[in-house]
């Protein structure tokens, strides 16, 4: 401070001596000039300007510097605690103060797709406004999910606050006890559904005593042990989902039915039509059949009775009873309007064709990871008598080892069923499997191995990347690498192969080389897709549970000679007809010729029921069906709220 008062007087004295001698109109004696100088001096210093005795000047300096200290001194308070303030909003620590907002804890690589699509889904008259708080730099999230956010972005108010979700005086700052939904995400840690656990706890002792009457909640839980105690800690207006388990049976459904992917992706995001719940008034007291012709943008595929249970693709002659609302496959629930679409249907394009038998297929199932067990049990759920599933991994794996080649299933004497029980922890059957498993081990990562296999009595193949906490950085470069290696095998046979692949990361998709329109399945993406669609409306929980479980009604691709006589040009009202004869709801259809042609890759969802084609053997119909041989069975629950008891 002394140099700088040097330094000041130094300049501004001299300068100050130099404009009063050239001042024309300056005193013309010395004392008068020096006096002159001095006034100049202490403006521009702001030490005052007073003058006389010696005395009277060096007190005046005396108090322009400490007026100069003091205003300095404030100066520095205020920049200091406006600077601390800013620091302390850009690290995402300040009190949320918002009403009826959506609350997102946890980070996940479903984020971003969490977000993306919860703005998407709001309706563009009414902003609306989501707070995420994880364990994360706030400045890394934004950027992070400005990314990610399409359309809906301009409409959406995102706020992001940092810090551990799991202590709930950090959760107090988002304001739970206002918000419209909580949503807890897993991570992709060794420890996720632990600190899913806790996030959980957290929200209970912020919610208090009004936990009961608070917003709904909905998490997300890896691993089967987790999901009963997440339910409990939930709360009763909770909805726990078991990502695991979602990704197995998507897995296992897409594995016979080529293109299913695309549909449930489809179905799940809000760029086109979803699933909503609309009144049923127009159809009280009819048959459940006449709604499917009820609307002519509009599919129906189920029923939420007046007690709140759902019934996904009931009897057509079910009765609707008063209070009961429709299922329905729709843009938005303002455009399902009724419009009898019965004058469309044409009875003379009808077929009379049976279906096509399922006979018995043979699988192979490259590598392993924590879901593949699951995936067993799923395919051994709906695999025909006389199936065969071959697993190739270079991991231990309990099950009988297959020879050099594979042939047909020889199970090691006294332990077929315990290793199938390994395999399957689910099942619960004593009588012999409709699925034989046999493992086969091999040093999958090296390329001789994989152009080695024999693709040719094979119907159908799965690969499935390693974990990302198993030692891999980047498990989907595996994966990648072994699809490289399938082309190629296809490239040798000239036969193409029907490949279902697992992925980690959505932005890998791109880079698969598979056909186009082919089943790649990223776990992360399904589940934040399935938890922004439950996020929108509860009711559709169940349905979800249904459509992605081995038993009930679920999503099928069927052939298009099964319901209308191939080569006619037939309306979909008629398709729709066909379908309802046979105990099905016929939401959309794939035309052959459009498979390779991106977007849609020939999908058609919920098209106006008066749309004609003529229609081809290759042309699929997809529908919401119940397997034959499992009508009327039990629903297993993948996700349900839980009940006050």
């Amino acid at each position: 401070m002394g140099w700088l008062v040097i330094t000041c007087l130094a300049v501004v004295v001299p300068v100050s001596t130099v404009l009063v001698w050239t001042d024309p109109g300056s005193p013309r004696s010395l004392s008068g000039r020096l006096t002159a100088a001095w006034r100049t001096s202490a403006e521009t210093l702001r030490l005052g300007a007073v003058t006389g005795t010696p005395l009277r000047m060096a007190l005046a300096a005396l108090l322009g510097l400490v007026a100069l200290l003091c205003v300095s001194t404030l100066v520095g308070v205020i920049t200091t605690g406006l600077a601390d303030r800013m620091a302390e909003l850009s690290r995402g620590r300040s009190t949320v103060l918002e009403d009826g907002h959506v609350v997102v804890l946890g980070w996940s690589d479903q984020a971003g797709t969490v977000v993306s699509e919860l703005a998407a889904a709001h309706a563009p008259d009414r902003p609306r406004t989501i707070v995420l708080l994880a364990d994360r730099d706030k400045t890394e999230m934004e950027r992070a999910l400005d990314a990610r956010m399409g359309p809906g972005g301009a409409r959406t108010r995102v706020i992001c606050r940092s810090g551990p979700a799991s202590d709930p005086d950090v959760l107090a700052l988002v304001s739970p006890q206002t918000a419209s939904t909580v949503l807890v995400l897993s991570s992709g840690e060794p420890a996720a559904d632990a600190e899913v656990l806790r996030i959980l706890l957290a929200l209970r002792a912020v919610l208090g005593e009004g936990a009961e009457d608070g917003p709904p909640v909905l998490a997300a839980v890896r691993e089967d042990r987790y999901y009963a105690p997440a339910r409990l800690a939930a709360g009763p207006r909770g909805t726990v989902l078991r990502t695991d388990t979602v990704t197995a049976r998507l897995i296992a459904q897409c594995v016979g039915r080529t293109g299913l992917s695309l549909v449930l992706r489809d179905l799940l995001d809000f760029a086109g039509d979803e699933f909503h719940v609309v009144d049923a008034t127009p159809f009280e007291g009819g048959p459940f059949g006449a709604a499917l012709l009820g609307y002519a943008d509009t599919c129906v595929v189920g029923l939420l009775t007046a007690e709140g249970r759902t019934v996904l693709n009931p009897p057509a002659e079910s009765p609707v009873e008063p209070g009961s609302r429709l299922i329905v496959l729709t843009r938005d629930e303002d455009s399902a309007r009724v419009e009898d679409c019965e004058h469309l249907v044409d009875p003379s394009a009808l077929s009379t064709a049976p279906p096509p038998p399922e006979e018995a297929s043979r699988l192979l199932l490259l590598g392993w990871n924590r879901r593949a067990p699951l995936v067993v049990g799923q395919l051994r759920r709906t695999a025909r008598p006389g199936s065969v599933l071959d697993v190739v991994t270079d991991l231990a794996v309990p099950g009988p080892r297959a020879s050099e080649p594979l042939a047909e299933p020889e199970p090691e004497p006294g332990r077929g069923r315990a290793w199938e029980q390994d395999l399957d922890p689910e099942s619960g059957a004593t009588a012999p499997p409709a699925l034989a498993v046999r493992v086969r081990s091999a040093p999958l990562p090296r390329p001789e191995t994989l152009l080695g296999l024999d693709l040719s009595p094979y119907d159908g193949l799965v690969v499935l990347g390693p974990e990302p906490d198993g030692g891999s950085d980047r498990p989907d470069d595996w994966t990648l690498v072994t699809l490289l290696g399938l082309r190629l095998l296809e490239e040798r046979t000239a036969r193409k192969l029907r490949v279902v692949t697992e992925l980690t990361d959505d932005r890998n998709r791109p880079l698969a080389p598979v056909d186009p329109g082919s089943d790649v399945i990223v776990s992360g993406n399904l589940t934040g897709l399935l938890m922004a669609q439950i996020a929108q409306n509860r009711h559709l929980a169940p349905v979800f549970d249904e459509l992605f479980s081995a038993e009930g009604s679920t999503v099928r691709l069927c052939p298009a000679g099964t319901y209308v006589r191939l080569g006619s040009e037939a309306s979909f009202a008629t398709v729709v007809a066909a379908a309802r004869s046979r105990g099905e709801c016929a939401i959309g259809y794939r035309l052959h010729e459009r498979r390779a042609v991106s977007p849609d890759h020939g999908l058609r969802l919920n098209p106006h029921k008066g749309v004609r084609h003529r229609w081809s053997s290759e042309d699929e119909v997809i529908v919401v069906s119940a397997d034959p041989a499992e009508r009327g069975g039990p629903v297993p629950e993948l996700s349900r709220p839980v009940s006050a008891g």
